[in-house]
Formats: structure tokens, C-alpha cells, sequence
């Protein structure tokens, strides 16, 4: 029973901190993507247009959004609560924050205006932002709640793929993100096409690395 247990809490610290390095990745990638101008997210997008209409930060709103998100998700199905779930609601936008701030004062502005450096870290920055998210979402340690409310609307619709289902609340978002002033660029059109498909097949890779380290 104890080795048992043993091996339930490694899994369970190795899933957390799994999480945890996706949601670095996401933040450090995000500030990348802010600072190129090409678009990011479509759930930061909406954000970062809500946000500059209340006249407040990216973190603080994202924050407050989170919140409000979770009470659903704890009402409809906590089991995707856990650790990942604090993880991203809280250190996302704050990790962005703090990144363009470093990026702003330690590199020079021309990396993100000249051509071809200007493309070149978008692209980066966009591979390294998709697949942050898919490696956090697919450790199975709690979503965020926004991802948490797409995967409990993709139950309620279950006729649909995932995939389908992530990409019409991608779209939603952006919607919401032009309606409050928000202008739409490749970045976003980009992220809500890859990163359902992507999710899935980080999964695969996941749940195929982990059966081979269990057997």
C-alpha cells in the first residue's frame, strides 16, 4: 500500500510540475508575442482589449476573469480544478507583464520592428506559446478556467470533436476582443487554428510516454 501511494504522489508532482514549466513557457513565450505586434492568443486578446477599457493591467484583469470563470467551472465540474488551474489563472498574465517590462529595458526595440528578427521571433515565440499550452493543458494537474470551460462546453457537445469546440471558443473570444476595440492580426487567426489540433497531438505523445514510463 505505501509503494502504491508512493507511486500516486510521484505522478502527482511529476504532473504539477509538468504544469508548471507549461505555464512558464506560456507567459515567457506570450511577452514575445506581445511585444512583435502580430497577435497573440485569442483569450489574452480579449483581455488585453477588456483591460485597456477599465484602464488596468493585463494580470489584474485576467485575474479578476479567472475568478469569475472558476466559480462555473467549480459549479459544473471541479474535478478540472488543481494545481495547473492556480498555476495559469494567477501566473500567465503576471509572467507577461513582467517579461515585456525585463524585455523592454534589457533588448533593444529594433528586434521587434525590424524585418526579418521581427518575423523570425514572432514564429519562434508562436510554436513555443502553442506547445507551452498544449504540454500544460494535456499534464493533467487542473486547467485554467477558461480552458476548463471550453472542455466542459466540448462535453456538452461531445458530437463535435475537441478540437471544433476549442477553436468556436477561441473565436468567441475574439469576437468579445474586437467589440471592445481590439484589432485583429495573423497571430490570433493563427493560434485559434493550430492550438485545439495541437492539444491533441501533444496528447497522444503525453499519454504514449507515459504508458511506456509505467510499463
Amino acid at each position: 500500500m505505501n509503494d502504491l501511494w508512493n507511486r500516486i504522489r510521484n505522478a502527482w508532482n511529476r504532473n504539477a510540475v509538468i504544469s508548471f514549466f507549461g505555464v512558464t513557457g506560456m507567459g515567457f513565450f506570450l511577452s514575445f508575442l506581445i511585444l512583435a505586434g502580430y497577435g497573440t492568443d485569442p483569450y489574452t486578446f480579449m483581455n488585453r482589449s477588456v483591460a485597456r477599457v477599465l484602464g488596468t493591467t493585463l494580470g489584474n484583469w485576467q485575474l479578476i476573469l479567472n475568478l469569475l470563470l472558476l466559480l462555473f467551472v467549480f459549479i459544473v465540474n471541479r474535478r478540472l480544478i488543481g494545481f495547473g488551474t492556480i498555476f495559469n489563472m494567477i501566473l500567465v498574465g503576471y509572467y507577461a507583464d513582467f517579461f515585456c517590462w525585463l524585455w523592454g529595458r534589457i533588448l533593444p526595440g529594433s528586434l521587434f520592428t525590424a524585418q526579418p528578427i521581427r518575423s523570425i521571433i514572432f514564429a519562434a515565440a508562436l510554436f513555443g506559446f502553442v506547445v507551452s499550452a498544449a504540454i500544460y493543458m494535456n499534464a493533467e494537474a487542473g486547467l485554467a478556467p477558461y480552458d476548463a470551460a471550453c472542455k466542459i462546453l466540448a462535453g456538452w457537445f461531445s458530437f463535435l470533436p475537441f478540437f471544433i469546440t476549442r477553436m468556436a471558443c477561441d473565436f468567441l473570444t475574439i469576437l468579445i476582443g474586437l467589440l471592445t476595440g481590439g484589432r485583429p492580426t495573423i497571430g490570433i487567426i493563427l493560434i485559434a487554428l493550430f492550438l485545439g489540433p495541437v492539444i491533441t497531438v501533444v496528447g497522444r505523445i503525453m499519454k504514449k510516454i507515459r504508458k511506456n514510463s509505467s510499463d
